[in-house]
């Protein structure tokens, strides 16, 4: 451990790489919707009143051709270690299941620390999910045909979304999408191996993200958090259905597969999808890898949804 994990240097660092983040967003952002440029930009905007303040959500519409009657929707929550809030990193993958899946993709602005530490984005989550299900019909899609998924920290936000479903008794999530998400943080960045020498997710930015997410240590086995911990053994059985996609080289993997075993445990795992010779956030920066990973989850989607007879 460094001063890093003191939570006011975390919180001091993280508002530095908000603030960098905000500087680079246009760049960024272009070079994002120029990506997978075969899934055209089909976008709206609608607001999600929550508890926590008002969600922005971009709306990505699939084209014409998708069926008939009002199409499944999936929520997606990006990544960003629970501190960066760029939602367009997810432009492409957006696009790509609006297309191949025939979806309707909400992709979500929800509330990050250091403002807003655990427990607050996976409960905000949770409620962007109800409110989802309960106003399909006011905006074109059906809220009984509902996914919810993430990369990174958006796949631990998932993970916990769909286990406050369960909990809630509501059966609201067909289906969870945990792509290379954290989901134990009682251990430290810097003792999570990898086959690479270097891997994309360094000691430093563990301290960071976790030291301003989950400042107090005591609550970092909580269930919403590390689901793959050892302090969760809650019982799962009648969770929402899951693909889990880790990747070779991303020191995440080896906790995704502990969790996708105990969701196979419940009867729970749809698939674990293995990404060869990959690292954290490939898909942000490999097209082709990109392309092959979205068409599997477009698959999963159109399978655990599939349209009304």
């Amino acid at each position: 451990m460094t001063i890093l994990s003191r939570p006011p240097i975390a919180r001091l660092v993280a508002r530095s790489m908000q603030a960098g983040m905000a500087l680079a967003a246009g760049p960024a952002t272009r070079r994002a919707h120029a990506r997978l440029p075969e899934y055209p930009r089909r976008t709206g905007a609608l607001t999600v009143p929550t508890s926590y303040g008002p969600a922005h959500v971009t709306v990505h519409r699939p084209g014409g051709g998708a069926g008939s009657g009002p199409p499944a929707v999936y929520v997606n929550l990006h990544g960003g270690g629970f501190v960066l809030g760029w939602t367009e990193m997810d432009d492409p993958l957006c696009r790509a299941l609006a297309d191949e899946a025939g979806a309707v993709v909400l992709n979500v602005d929800y509330v990050v620390a250091p403002r807003h530490p655990f427990p607050a984005p996976p409960r905000q989550a949770h409620e962007i999910v109800r409110w989802v299900a309960a106003h399909g019909g006011e905006h074109g899609w059906d809220g009984s045909r509902l996914a919810v998924g993430g990369q990174s920290a958006g796949g631990a936000l998932a993970a916990a979304a769909a286990r406050l479903d369960l909990e809630a008794g509501e059966g609201l999530v067909g289906l969870q999408v945990l792509h290379y998400p954290p989901l134990d943080m009682t251990v430290h960045a810097g003792d999570k191996p990898s086959v690479v020498d270097r891997p994309l997710l360094r000691p430093w930015m563990g301290e960071v993200f976790n030291s301003s997410y989950l400042p107090d240590p005591a609550t970092r086995g909580h269930r919403l958090a590390s689901p793959a911990g050892p302090e969760d053994s809650g019982d799962l059985t009648g969770i929402a259905p899951a693909l889990v996609i880790v990747a070779e080289h991303d020191i995440l993997r080896d906790e995704g597969r502990r969790y996708a075993r105990r969701l196979d445990g419940a009867g729970a795992l749809a698939a674990l999808h293995e990404v060869s010779d990959r690292d954290h956030g490939y898909d942000v920066v490999h097209d082709d890898a990109a392309r092959e990973t979205y068409r599997v989850i477009a698959e999963h989607v159109g399978r655990a949804l599939p349209p009304r007879g």
